[in-house]
């Protein structure tokens, strides 16, 4: 590559010559001028806007060789890989870290003191060591650049205690400018990064953190890998991120994808070096259209066309939620940000905290208390984010780009209660956290409530017609409206704002939105009897149980042997209309949907035609449960004429649980002989009243049959002879 200088190129040209643009993007050729001019820079700058260039171009340009303080190898591989495509020098680019060997570490060193390198990415841990301070301060360093500033706040959603000795290492190697680059930072981390590098005179260019190309949507964690794959083949072809918190959920997901026919493959810290590396570039030349991770992934990942991110668990902060959810649509096309959201996963984060010293757990209590804020809010969510960064927005710019928006909820007049929650704050002179208010206005006692003796307040529950889930949406939406505000220095503590006192004076009308419930999710109690039963078509149900007693009198069977209830059930819900959807039905297997199910498919079908009904999406999903493995193990057990009681006893499980998988195995049409142990345990001449009873029965219900012997047979013994009989005559 020529070697062109400041004096012989100007920015624009320059541009071009190296990286192929005509213009920059937003403030970019300032943000670089000001690099060239010596200054010392802090760069605020969303997902995709172009951070790295604004390094990058100067780096090439100057004398010398800049030094990047980046914090994953991943990272810094991917950008190494990146800029040496665009120059003929193999070593125009190199980084510097734990993955290296001795060799590879001489051939770094030398290139740089050749001056043939102009960007060095080194790892804040390789920095610190001394044998690299020493070879760096003997090195022309143009300028140094810290990538992912918000690790050096205790503030940050990422915060890494070395990159807090960062300006003593720099001040040792050389004095020259610096610039820290961001993607996330409150007005409150902005600061502590400008303090911790002693830069408080940098000229600060901060972008709009506004991504208008992305939706936001947060769904409630039910049934979420069943959603997780209907979403993914919606979007077939196009490439997405799937993130979770831990590495085996990250590895339990890829490997459902791929039972579900899609190219995934999983990357976290857990992963050899070479396996990361090879997976990251799987993704890159989309040899695989979706990679599952941990956080560890995507810092930095120059993907333009990943079309949807989706959270399997919620992030610990809104910083980490929008920097992940900003590796969407970076060339400017639409992306999607799915996120699924329960108690549960809060409750989670909350106890990783329990560990850390004192002032970690009360700033990451906060950070988790504004993820569930976000979560719950029934704001326009692109709002809520841009507050969260210091930015206003008018949510009627949104254009329904985020699920708030596009299916508004109901508003009610709720400057009364605002009134209240004002007073309130006044009253408590702002000493206290959302929690404690919501606590003191819905008349509940906690033990904060108690230890202030708040209880004994004339004004204790002056609000207790409402929840404090109730309340706390109150909370929210008055911050949002500039009513509120939250103390950050003091741990989030509100303090009234002028136009929150205005109110005091002068109460008007505020309409408060109808914030989201999220009590009903897979980790709820009542989930097993809710949601789904709304979906129950009580009139095909009479039709199926009419066919199946004629299906039975035809055959000369009980109606249970043709389908059990809990079958009949879940076709009222699935509407099958093939033999392969009907495989898919409880209860159901290949062989007693061969022998059954050719009327009730016809029946079905004229129904579904009739009444012109939508039914589910043809969805197949295939799961990873562990319990084929246990029902093939079981299977082999009976075949070999084993105990059952020792099988239950190797897999840890009861006897009861054990006969419960057989029932399910043979309900849905497997044969299965257990005539050596049944015989062992019930008279042949007891086993036969029992088999004449189911045969001449309506019901197979256990209950009935128990009262129809007067207590003369156990409970297990109806079930074993059930099975025999199932297994014989259904089967």
């Amino acid at each position: 590559m020529e070697d062109l200088r400041v004096s012989e190129l100007n920015l624009k040209e320059a541009l071009h010559h190296y990286f192929g643009f005509d213009a920059f993007k937003g403030e970019q050729q300032q943000i670089i001028q000001n690099i060239l001019d010596g200054e010392n820079t802090f760069v605020i700058m969303p997902t995709g806007g172009g951070k790295s260039l604004c390094y990058q171009l100067p780096a090439l340009m100057m004398e010398g060789t800049a030094i990047i303080v980046s914090p994953l190898i991943a990272l810094m591989k991917n950008q190494v890989d990146a800029i040496r495509y665009v120059s003929d020098q193999g070593n125009i680019a190199h980084f510097l870290n734990s993955s290296l060997s001795k060799n590879e570490i001489t051939q770094v060193k030398n290139d740089i003191v050749k001056g043939t390198t102009k960007m060095l990415y080194v790892a804040p841990e390789s920095l610190t060591k001394q044998e690299n301070i020493d070879f760096l301060s003997n090195v022309n360093v143009s300028f140094f650049a810290i990538d992912e500033a918000h690790c050096i706040s205790e503030w940050g959603h990422d915060f890494r205690p070395e990159y807090r000795r960062l300006r003593e290492i720099f001040e040792k190697i050389s004095h020259v400018p610096v610039i820290a680059l961001t993607a996330t930072a409150t007005p409150k981390v902005q600061l502590d990064i400008q303090k911790n590098l002693n830069m408080l005179d940098a000229r600060v260019f901060k972008d709009s953190f506004n991504r208008p190309n992305l939706y936001y949507e947060i769904r409630p964690k039910r049934e979420v890998e069943k959603e997780i794959i209907k979403y993914v083949r919606s979007k077939e072809g196009q490439s997405g991120i799937v993130y979770c918190l831990s590495r085996k959920k990250v590895e339990e997901i890829a490997e459902l994808l791929q039972v579900n026919g899609i190219k995934a493959l999983p990357y976290h810290a857990g992963l050899d070096a070479e396996s990361r590396a090879k997976h990251q570039d799987m993704f890159l030349m989309e040899e695989v259209n979706v990679i599952v991770a941990t956080i560890a992934f995507g810092m930095g990942i120059d993907k333009p066309d990943v079309r949807f991110v989706i959270h399997h668990d919620i992030p610990k902060s809104i910083e980490s939620y929008y920097q992940e959810t900003g590796r969407a649509g970076r060339d400017g096309g639409i992306g999607e940000c799915i996120a699924f959201y329960s108690y549960k996963d809060i409750e989670k984060l909350d106890k990783f905290l329990a560990n850390k010293p004192l002032t970690e757990q009360e700033i990451g209590r906060q950070l988790l208390h504004e993820i569930v804020s976000y979560a719950e809010t029934s704001v326009c969510r692109r709002k809520y984010i841009l507050h969260y960064f210091g930015e206003q927005f008018d949510e009627k710019r949104c254009s329904d780009l985020c699920d708030n928006c596009k299916f508004p909820r109901e508003r009610v007049e709720g400057g009364e209660f605002v009134l209240k929650l004002l007073t309130t704050v006044h009253q408590l002179e702002e000493q206290f956290k959302a929690k404690h208010y919501c606590s003191f206005l819905s008349g509940q006692i906690t033990a904060d409530i108690k230890a202030y003796k708040h209880e004994q307040s004339p004004t204790f529950g002056v609000g207790k017609e409402k929840d404090e889930h109730f309340w706390n949406a109150v909370i929210r939406q008055a911050i949002i409206g500039g009513l509120l505000e939250k103390d950050v220095e003091s741990f989030g503590l509100l303090r009234l704002t002028p136009e929150g006192k205005q109110f005091m004076k002068a109460p008007g009308s505020f309409l408060l939105l109808k914030e989201h419930d999220f009590s009903n999710t897979d980790d709820s109690e009542h989930f097993a009897t809710s949601g789904r039963e709304t979906a129950f078509d009580a009139q095909l149900y009479d039709l199926l149980v009419d066919l199946r007693k004629s299906v039975a009198k035809e055959m000369g069977v009980p109606p249970f042997v043709v389908f059990q209830d809990p079958s009949l059930k879940d076709m009222c819900l699935q509407y099958p209309i093939t033999m392969d959807e009907l495989t898919h039905v409880q209860g159901v297997g290949v062989g007693k949907a061969q022998r059954f199910g050719e009327p009730f498919i016809a029946l079905i079908e004229h129904y579904v035609h009739k009444n012109d009904i939508d039914r589910p999406q043809d969805f197949v999903f295939k799961s990873l449960v562990n319990k084929s493995g246990l029902k093939v193990q079981l299977i082999q057990n009976i075949d070999r004429q084993l105990s059952l009681e020792d099988f239950a006893a190797n897999q840890g499980k009861s006897f009861d649980e054990i006969l419960h998988e057989i029932e399910t195995i043979v309900s849905s049409g497997t044969r299965v002989n257990l005539s050596y142990y049944i015989n062992q345990r019930i008279d042949l001449t007891e086993q036969d009243e029992i088999f004449h009873y189911f045969n001449a029965a309506d019901t197979d219900d256990i209950g009935v049959a128990y009262r129809e012997f007067d207590g003369l047979y156990s409970e297990e013994e109806l079930r074993l002879v059930r099975l025999r009989y199932m297994s014989e005559i259904a089967n």
